[in-house]
């Protein structure tokens, strides 16, 4: 996408309200760019992005928003809201935002488009806002690479009275429906017992070979494991000098699965891996299971309405993300209608999580995809607002895929 694709006329008859929508992001563009910027030049961890969220809801202030910064127990989150003109308490209709990075690496799953996007997508309902009914809601929502912030939101009630959550995620194909795995982080620490490991090992207990043999474990059991379950993780603390025996060591794993009911059967094997290790070392070990991801509840009618507004600029569905992470946008799925779509910053084929697709989250394509996001987010929002039926339907959905 080069050039200024938002103000092109799109294929199909275009209502008048959206086109303003859309206006109204090209008009904020360089203030919508400059905080996609400033976030991907200066990444932050999860639970740490005071940076991030402080210009977040700068922004978001200057736009006429009732903004809370922090929002629940989170520091870095923010819950920000705009009333309708046209009055009423509903619909209430979400608008998220992500702006962690990764450790080590910066912003490899572009986050800093997503935090742009909603924030121009929040710009945009803005601009039309006495037109609407209800009020609009914006969630700056931390630690999603780890710790699933969300998560921590929805359990402090910010999520309540919401009718529907929209959110961009930057990719490197074009499609609304995907299939997140259910996540948990494992923090896994063994204790064992120091001594010198030329003059007396015998008199220690070692902790690192715990760990190795917990790793080989799980190499093992991967040839067991369905091909859409996955197990990985690395070694945070292995030992303080090759002539001590370590008496401690720490790793980070990660467990997923597309099915609740295997992801639990998952949990408990790997608990019995760790304590297998532990014994043959004896050494004792510590598992701490956290932050965790769902499988995502789909919304056909909400998914359709974002593929229409996406064709109307030449964007061609390319159909179920075969390559799933996890995301605690799932999370919010099981408490209100919601969609995740995906829009490429990137050629196909590039990794997700690497350099690449850090360096592309920076690039003009990324830019104009950014743009692209947040009219996209808008007008859907916006037929959410103009339409009580498509809300209706939306709810009607969810609930029977409850049963």
């Amino acid at each position: 996408m080069t050039g200024s694709l938002i103000l092109a006329r799109p294929a199909e008859p275009f209502s008048e309200a959206k086109a303003r929508l859309a206006t109204a992001v090209e008009d904020a563009r360089e203030e919508i760019l400059g905080l996609s910027h400033r976030i991907h030049e200066n990444p932050e961890v999860a639970f740490e992005e005071h940076q991030a969220s402080g210009w977040v809801a700068e922004v978001l202030a200057r736009h006429g928003y009732t903004v809370e910064h922090p929002a629940g127990r989170l520091a870095t989150a923010i819950r920000a809201t705009l009333k309708g003109g046209r009055g009423g308490s509903t619909p209430r209709i979400g608008v998220l935002a992500e702006y962690d990075a990764l450790p080590g690496l910066g912003h490899g799953c572009g986050h800093n488009t997503m935090a742009a996007s909603g924030v121009g997508a929040a710009i945009a309902l803005a601009a039309i806002a006495d037109e609407l009914p209800g009020e609009i809601v914006f969630f700056g929502t931390p630690a999603e690479e780890r710790g699933s912030g969300k998560q921590f939101m929805i359990e402090d009630g910010l999520f309540e009275g919401i009718d529907a959550a929209l959110m961009f995620h930057p990719c490197d194909r074009n499609h609304v429906e995907s299939h997140p795995l259910a996540s948990e982080d494992v923090e896994v620490v063994f204790h064992g017992l120091q001594a010198h490991a030329a003059a007396d090992p015998w008199k220690g207990r070692n902790a690192l070979d715990a760990m190795i043999l917990l790793f080989s474990s799980v190499g093992l059991w991967r040839q067991q494991l369905h091909p859409d379950n996955r197990v990985h993780g690395i070694i945070q603390e292995g030992g303080t000098a090759a002539n001590i025996i370590p008496d401690r060591t720490k790793a980070w794993f990660m467990l997923r699965s597309p099915d609740v009911a295997e992801y639990e059967r998952m949990k408990a094997r790997f608990r019995e891996m760790a304590a297998a290790a532990a014994t043959a070392t004896g050494t004792t070990v510590e598992v701490v299971f956290s932050g965790g991801a769902m499988s995502m509840k789909q919304n056909t009618g909400l998914e359709a309405r974002w593929i229409a507004n996406a064709a109307a600029y030449g964007i061609e569905d390319q159909g179920s993300d075969p390559f799933s992470g996890s995301t605690d946008m799932a999370n919010v799925s099981w408490v209100c209608p919601t969609i995740h779509p995906d829009l490429a910053i990137a050629d196909e084929g590039t990794p997700g999580h690497s350099i690449l697709f850090r360096d592309a989250a920076a690039t003009p394509r990324a830019d104009e995809t950014t743009l692209l996001a947040a009219t996209l987010v808008a007008q859907t929002a916006y037929e959410l607002f103009a339409d009580p039926a498509l809300v209706e339907s939306a709810w009607l959905e969810f609930r029977e895929k409850d049963g």
